[in-house]
């Protein structure tokens, strides 16, 4: 039966949140800093740190504790490091993006993203976020129900943690398409001039949601098919599975930028025909109009001597000549299925 340790005593709520598997098997939890350096010195056990890099007692621990090298820690506070992967001597640093639509705006298609950072050693793992992460969270709490899970190793861990946040993309997708999906139905049922906007809008998050997970795509297939001192070749089938699920995903934004181009291409497609429609209401008017105009224009020459210029009922026989001429013009216009 596994024994799980508690806390020690002197626990302070600036230590990352961290598990230690022990050789015997015994868990430690919320390990001090000094713990942590023995247990790297050691080698021995299987360790996952959890450090919030908004703190910045726990963000030390990255080059004093840890003696990661300062590019890659300089890496983990900027907000806009793209995703990628580098190897050093003692560590692999992987950082991949994560993607949700932002609650605090009322456009539907506003993204919020956030990076999160893996240093992947021998023997132990570190997690760096600036915001709570979902995917280690749940991670957590499935190793603390269930220490063994971290005897497959650290490598093993960060594959848990990057497949619980891929997968947290497909409800994205679902979510976007859907969108999208509703864009389409309205644009067929009433056009409205102010649905450009809202299309050009999902295709700014259709291409933002893509330009984070593409190069996740490619990080994965190193992490699946290029030798890693810190990742056995048994476990790199596990990370296929994850590269299989992002190439999904991929495609399934390629299908939605597809539909969007469809339905922008619908819109203005709808636009020039009602512009023509115009148009051609605008033409049937002026050739009706033309020949009114002319024949007022006609009448209204300085001329002595014009066929009606003087009877009585001029007036009226000019006006039944417009408006027989127009009849006559609208009888065209139908017969040839212009109107």
């Amino acid at each position: 039966m596994t024994a799980t340790t508690s806390p020690t005593p002197h626990a302070s709520k600036h230590w990352p949140v961290s598990l230690f598997r022990r050789p015997d098997g015994t868990l430690e939890e919320d390990l001090a800093p000094s713990r942590i350096r023995e247990i790297l010195q050691a080698g021995e056990g299987e360790l996952w740190v959890d450090i919030d890099s908004t703190s910045m007692h726990q963000h030390a621990l990255l080059e004093k504790v840890f003696e990661f090298h300062p590019l890659s820690v300089e890496d983990t506070l900027s907000p806009g490091t793209r995703v990628k992967l580098e190897e050093y001597d003692r560590y692999v640093f992987v950082v991949m993006a994560v993607v949700r639509f932002d609650e605090g705006t009322p456009d539907p298609f506003d993204l919020a993203t956030s990076n999160l950072y893996f240093f992947l050693g021998k023997n132990f793992l570190v997690t760096v976020h600036g915001i709570p992460s979902k995917s280690c969270v749940a991670v957590r709490e499935r190793l603390v129900r269930n220490p063994e899970l971290l005897a497959r190793g650290a490598e093993t861990t960060m594959h848990n943690i990057i497949d619980q946040s891929v997968d947290a993309y497909f409800p994205l997708v679902e979510q976007l398409n859907a969108l999208v999906d509703d864009l389409e139905d309205r644009l067929f049922e009433q056009f409205n001039e102010r649905l450009i906007h809202e299309i050009f809008k999902a295709k700014r998050a259709a291409f933002g949601f893509r330009r984070h997970v593409g190069p996740l795509r490619e990080v994965l297939n190193i992490l699946t098919n290029r030798p890693c001192m810190h990742i056995r070749p048994e476990t790199q089938l596990y990370y296929r599975d994850v590269y299989d699920h992002t190439i999904r995903i991929v495609e399934s934004l390629d299908t939605v930028r597809d539909l969007l181009a469809g339905v922008l291409e619908t819109y203005l497609s709808q636009t020039s025909n009602r512009m023509n429609k115009v148009m051609k209401q605008l033409s049937i008017v002026s050739t009706i109009a033309l020949p009114l105009i002319v024949i007022g224009g006609i009448y209204g020459m300085n001329f002595t001597r014009m066929p009606l210029a003087t009877h009585p009922l001029g007036f009226y026989w000019a006006l039944g000549g417009m408006a027989a001429t127009a009849v006559v013009l609208v009888w065209w216009l139908r017969r040839n299925r212009w109107v």
